[in-house]
């Protein structure tokens, strides 16, 4: 198949029907992944601080400084953590703050040297482009800078949080403190360059049109092009309780279908991208298993903690067992990956 334009985008997402999408994103899929593995990762996420002078009117996890429930979890604390982590044999930390407006470099070089050196088992795949960008300005250094550094203390990889859509008509509404879309690409740009992988991502569901939409998928192919840097890609619905955003506009959470025709126009659309994971978090097991017939090849973490999406009034759980099973149910074979997608184990037919 011809690589796909935005107008042909465009017109598949508006015009085909979700069985369509859906059998198009399945074969596109087969061609990528005809042994139908279908990987996920054990691992935690780790808030190292809910404090965040951005305060996006979509996020319901942030605090200010004032707060009394505010905090910035201690080294010691971090690691207890991770210990539990690796006794359930977690391979990755997937590590993410607030924008802290007083943490500089030296504290972030710090921490990820304790956790490289104290639990080498244990893959980091952390920062946010926000958090880069603003560890840059406090610390007056460049962003090149900024993650080399990190790099040479033990960071491996960077989430692909923030992206939201890559649109400024769209950021200047829900986060008019966070960075331009230019920016955001640049930051990876320059992550990939220094060696650093990466995720995509797209949080979709607020104010977005279809036609920003396909734009923000243009704009990480264009990337990945480029640099071929980025190991996945994600999309995620804004949740929308607890959130500003749903006080000023009323928005309502996406539906299943929205999702997962957004999902299948992605597999077809990023044809550089051979990992494309599934959302169970924010849509529920049973819509993620779906997703796996829409072109997702990947489910995403066990998620040992998860307080971000959480605060948004999104509470679903899976274990280990419950992600084979899923994957069994369907005819794919599950397989535990670690952060760089190299399968660590392969399951047979038995449930173990």
């Amino acid at each position: 198949m011809a690589r796909l334009t935005k107008t042909d985008a465009l017109e598949l997402f508006q015009n085909s029907s979700l069985l369509k999408l859906g059998a198009m994103a399945l074969e596109k899929k087969r061609e990528l992944h005809p042994d139908k593995i279908t990987s996920f990762i054990i691992d935690r996420n780790i808030n190292y601080t809910n404090i965040c002078w951005v305060n996006c009117d979509f996020c319901a996890f942030y605090k200010k400084e004032r707060d009394k429930d505010s905090y910035i979890l201690s080294f010691e604390e971090i690691g207890k953590k991770i210990e539990e982590l690796i006794k359930i044999g977690g391979s990755q930390i997937l590590f993410q703050g607030g924008v802290h407006p007083k943490l500089k470099i030296e504290w972030y070089e710090e921490l990820v040297e304790y956790i490289s050196k104290n639990y080498p088992t244990i893959t980091i795949h952390g920062f946010s482009a926000i958090e880069i960008d603003y560890i840059a300005k406090i610390s007056k250094i460049s962003y090149k800078d900024v993650l080399q550094r990190l790099k040479d203390k033990g960071l491996f990889s960077m989430p692909g949080a923030g992206a939201e859509i890559l649109s400024d008509r769209v950021r200047d509404i829900i986060s008019p403190k966070k960075i331009s879309s230019k920016t955001w690409l640049d930051i990876h740009k320059i992550a990939h360059e220094v060696g650093i992988k990466t995720t995509a991502t797209m949080m979709f569901g607020t104010v977005e049109s279809d036609e920003e939409i396909v734009e923000h998928l243009d704009q990480i192919r264009n990337l990945q092009d480029q640099t071929g840097g980025f190991r996945a890609f994600i999309a995620w619905s804004f949740q929308p309780n607890n959130t500003n955003l749903l006080k000023k506009f009323n928005i309502q959470k996406s539906s299943s279908n929205r999702y997962l025709k957004i999902l299948a126009l992605s597999r077809l659309y990023l044809d550089n991208f051979k990992n494309i994971q599934s959302s169970w978090v924010t849509q529920g097991s049973y819509i993620g298993q779906l997703a796996l017939l829409f072109g997702a090849n990947d489910l995403g973490s066990t998620m040992m903690e998860e307080n971000v999406v959480a605060a948004a009034g999104a509470k679903n759980r899976m274990n280990q067992e419950q992600m084979i099973k899923l994957i069994q149910d369907i005819g794919e074979v599950p397989a535990i990956r670690d952060t760089a997608y190299n399968m660590l184990k392969i399951y047979d037919k038995e449930l173990v």
